[in-house]
């Protein structure tokens, strides 16, 4: 147990010229606020949002985010559609040529392989279809870089110019499917 303090009796040698705590109502020391210390200046401050709202609206219309309808497409998305159309409208190289000749039994065997290298049973893949797994496994292989905001084709094309040998099963998946759907991988999809 610490030593009792005694209040006094000190000489002016020992004295300290730190002051003593207090816990008392009168020794109350508070922060200084950003907040407006008068109801005047309060409502003042509330002025202009009450001035949007006219009468006819419900503040409950205007306190809603713009929420936008699932027709339309987010923002990402259709900057991804937009790199994977570019893309696609390269001329063919050697790589596609590669890619365009892989069969799906090819495909199958592909996938078994990379199957058998997981340590478990893949989770949530029934419904899915071959290519689809193909792209998602592709899409959490960190070896090839980030796969959030870029085409998948543009992320495949930028880790074999790095020579990171990127399995030229995907290129072929990427190429055989429709440019609109299926260019965002499904992290990104599921990050926005």
């Amino acid at each position: 147990m610490p030593p009792a303090r005694r209040r006094g009796g000190k000489t002016a040698a020992t004295r300290s010229t730190q002051p003593v705590l207090s816990f008392g109502a009168k020794s109350r020391v508070t922060k200084p606020s950003a907040a407006p210390s008068t109801p005047s200046e309060k409502t003042k401050a509330h002025e202009p949002l009450a001035a949007t709202v006219s009468d006819t609206e419900s503040p409950k219309e205007t306190t809603e985010p713009n929420v936008t309808s699932p027709s339309q497409p987010h923002v990402a998305e259709l900057a991804v559609r937009q790199q994977a159309k570019v893309e696609t409208q390269q001329p063919l190289s050697e790589d596609d040529k590669k890619a365009t000749k892989i069969s799906q039994k090819q495909l199958q065997d592909y996938w078994k392989k990379e199957e058998s290298k997981s340590r478990g049973p893949r989770v949530h893949h029934d419904d899915l279809s071959l290519e689809e797994k193909i792209l998602r496994h592709f899409d959490l292989s960190s070896q090839y870089g980030p796969c959030i905001g870029i085409a998948r084709i543009k992320r495949w094309r930028r880790a074999e110019s790095l020579s990171l040998n990127p399995p030229i099963e995907v290129l072929s998946v990427l190429l055989k499917q429709d440019t609109a759907t299926g260019q965002r991988a499904y992290i990104d999809e599921l990050m926005s």
